[in-house]
């Protein structure tokens, strides 16, 4: 049996009418909170139950707002074998219903054996539609895409070798994919030149990389930024690749990825990754699981990159797995972590104070 654990930080999402919803994994099924009105209160956890659903998500957002929220599902059959199916479900509007929970199966066919061998999903939203992608049996990437009616369309295999589990995917200001996966010495990379084109192989980067603490997270200029821990030591990357240059779509250099340094080595799993004006100046934003178990929150300016200097700042109570970060309906930077008794714990931007001051955390 496979064993999929991952942890994510995009689980935080505004949806069109200004509220924020949080989701989090759950035994057999999922949980979410939803603000009643903009910048609160809250209302949750409202429990949806997934029979079979492992407890990892990966979650999407439309240019539509639409949310989809994927998973592995297995289901033990009177034979013993289990069945291992990759599995979808929408939510259409903030606070609304969820529709079922629909299969895309594997490549695999009715061979559970291998099928049970793929890693966590990642899912991300173009202007076409929803992309999921994983790591398969022969340790390549498989994936499918649905097109502009919703439909899905056959298996695709992206090829590459050796990779230890999918890292992560973003989506650009202007609607272009890019995919990270990790092997044991390298990050392979594939990227859409064009908005809704095919996903095409880039060069790898040289990079020993801790396989479960991977964020891509939109840039300036087009681009995607993609942070990572060094396998050795911890310490924070980040790549910043150029976007694509329309008259030579095939120039695809990985410009070789900067360590944060100054953030030192002290976090677990992935950073949230945030982009947004903090006293008139545009920044990144980044937050953390420390080492003491407690969040923590940084930012740098953008003028800084690539060699950003920057340092944690602590706050709030003890969470498991990584932050989530979000801008709510007034432009506050948001952040949320999840407690050890599964509750959320959010705090806001303060807006009577320079940089990035937070408020007192609240218990929803």
């Amino acid at each position: 049996m496979a064993v999929r654990t991952a942890t994510t930080t995009g689980w935080l999402l505004r949806g069109e009418d200004g509220r924020l919803t949080a989701y989090a994994a759950a035994p057999g099924g999922i949980v979410r909170w939803t603000e009643t009105r903009p910048g609160g209160p809250w209302t949750g956890p409202q429990r949806f139950e997934v029979p079979g659903l492992e407890p990892y998500l990966s979650i999407a957002r439309s240019a539509e707002g639409y949310v989809s929220l994927v998973g592995v599902r297995r289901r033990a059959h009177e034979d013993g074998r289990a069945e291992t199916d990759v599995v979808y479900a929408t939510q259409f509007q903030t606070g609304r219903a969820l529709t079922t929970w629909r299969s895309i199966g594997t490549p695999y066919g009715q061979d559970w054996e291998r099928a049970d061998q793929i890693g966590v999903p990642t899912a991300v939203a173009d202007r076409v539609g929803l992309h999921i992608y994983f790591r398969n049996a022969g340790r390549g990437v498989s994936g499918r895409r649905q097109d502009a009616r919703g439909i899905w369309g056959p298996w695709l295999d992206l090829h590459g070798s050796r990779v230890l589990d999918t890292g992560a995917a973003g989506v650009s200001a202007d609607g272009r994919v890019e995919l990270l996966a990790a092997t044991a010495d390298s990050v392979l990379r594939w990227r859409q030149e064009q908005p809704g084109g095919p996903m095409k192989r880039v060069p790898d980067t040289a990079a020993k990389t801790q396989t479960a603490a991977f964020t891509s997270a939109p840039a300036d200029e087009g681009r995607i930024s993609h942070f990572w821990r060094a396998g050795a030591d911890g310490v924070l990357h980040v790549q910043h690749p150029a976007a694509p240059d329309p008259e030579a779509p095939d120039t695809a250099e990985s410009p070789a990825p900067v360590a944060l340094a100054s953030l030192g080595t002290d976090g677990t799993g992935p950073v949230a990754a945030l982009r947004t004006t903090l006293d008139g100046q545009e920044c990144t934003v980044l937050a953390q699981r420390s080492a003491s178990g407690l969040p923590a929150l940084a930012a740098y300016a953008a003028q800084d990159e690539p060699a950003a200097d920057a340092s944690w700042s602590e706050t709030g109570e003890e969470c498991v797995g990584a932050p989530a970060l979000a801008l709510d309906a007034d432009g506050r930077v948001v952040v949320a972590v999840i407690a050890p008794d599964g509750g959320l714990r959010v705090a806001r931007q303060r807006t009577d104070a320079r940089g990035l001051a937070l408020g007192a955390w609240e218990r929803i």
